[in-house]
């Protein structure tokens, strides 16, 4: 662990200047306090905000950052300008990423900051990742995923450091709860956020609101499946509330990414 802590180090120690794009999660976090402690004020931590953000994710990674003693600003992203992102093609994710790394990348060109990096690590090659694909292409730099990092490391190393979400799960914006080619508008992203601050108000930690039209499936870890079912007829109550007709608990529990599954299956 220490070789792979000096690893990160030196890279952005030869980066010199960074902005980091920071969500909340872990990973980018953790990425945020090696390059506050390796660069201070020449280390800036950007949360980009938009529908798809949930509004408690933006609190945390706030009062976080604040913790860390990081500069910080927040600003808007456009995806929800692009029509093709709206349309929700398997694609989305390219689009939304290449949105934002444009922005980042011209913010950081007019503020002097000489790379742009994100909180990637190595474990995340698997899946269906387009938005990688678009970081790759405008040149973001992923210290952690290039200094070996697994996601393992880095929960072992924030959990070392103090950091309060070292054992947070791993999340998603909200865009990712939509079935592909089902159009993407701020009101459906609106529902799906309310529907699943009930379940964090229950106390649940893993979860997924997917929205299929007038349904609601809920993934959750299958250790919850008995409190979800405990507090069955307020969950349906309050989803009903918000517009859904049926509520439902998906029996293979909590997948991340689990909208990727039915890729290829169609054609």
């Amino acid at each position: 662990m220490n070789i792979k802590v000096e690893r990160v180090k030196a890279i952005l120690l030869d980066m010199g200047s960074v902005l980091v794009a920071y969500s909340g999660g872990v990973d980018s976090t953790l990425l945020l306090k090696l390059a506050h402690d390796a660069l201070g004020e020449r280390a800036l931590a950007v949360t980009t905000v938009s529908p798809t953000l949930p509004d408690y994710e933006l609190a945390e990674a706030q009062a976080i950052a604040q913790q860390i003693g990081a500069r910080y600003v927040v600003f808007d992203k456009h995806e929800m300008e692009d029509e093709r992102f709206l349309a929700n093609t398997p694609d989305r994710c390219y689009f939304c990423k290449a949105s934002m790394c444009q922005q980042l990348i011209e913010y950081a060109q007019q503020h002097g900051y000489r790379y742009v990096i994100d909180g990637s690590n190595a474990d995340d090659t698997g899946d269906y990742r387009p938005g990688a694909r678009a970081a790759r292409e405008y040149g973001m730099r992923s210290p952690l995923q290039e200094a070996g990092f697994t996601k393992a490391d880095v929960r072992a190393l924030a959990r070392e450091l103090g950091l309060p979400n070292w054992d947070k799960p791993a999340s998603a914006c909200l865009a990712s709860r939509l079935p592909y080619g089902d159009p993407i508008t701020a009101e459906k992203l609106t529902q799906i956020g309310r529907a699943e601050g009930v379940l964090r108000d229950l106390g649940l930690r893993q979860y997924r609101v997917r929205h299929h039209g007038d349904v609601a499936r809920i993934e959750t870890a299958q250790a919850d499946f008995d409190a979800v079912l405990a507090h069955r007829e307020a969950i349906v109550a309050a989803l009903k509330a918000l517009g859904y007709a049926y509520v439902a608990l998906d029996l293979a529990g909590f997948r991340s990414g689990s909208m990727n599954e039915v890729i290829g299956k169609n054609g």
